[in-house]
């Protein structure tokens, strides 16, 4: 019984740790994301540099959003219950969306981005 206890403790501290990682990925993307709308509010009207800017977020977010799904596995793997299965397939599948809408976007930015950034470069 006390190789079991471990293993749930040693579970739920790994989980803790991987949720806090998740934290800090989406609060230094949200503080760089600030940081550099917030220079380009004040200082460059020029929306083609906002690309960088969003696909930085982005990359931050989907990051936070693969760390919780992480997390959210490590929790569920020690001696689940069906309804701990069934919120975890909630959670995945939701968080499995927004990282696909997510990087899809991204995906379409980067290409126009690169697109904007040739037809300069051959003006």
């Amino acid at each position: 019984m006390a190789l079991e206890e471990f293993v749930h403790l040693t579970a739920e501290y790994i989980a803790l740790i991987v949720n806090l990682l998740a934290i800090a990925a989406i609060a230094i993307g949200s503080i760089q994301g600030a940081i550099g709308l917030s220079g380009l509010l004040l200082f460059h009207a020029d929306s083609e540099k906002l690309a960088p800017v969003w696909l930085s977020f982005g990359r931050w977010l989907v990051a936070g959003l693969t760390f919780q799904l992480a997390s959210d596995i490590v929790e569920t793997s020690i001696a689940p219950s069906w309804a701990d299965i069934g919120k975890l397939a909630a959670i995945a599948g939701i968080r499995t969306f927004l990282n696909y809408f997510l990087d899809k976007d991204m995906a379409e930015l980067r290409e126009r981005h690169h697109r904007t950034k040739e037809g300069l470069a051959t003006e």
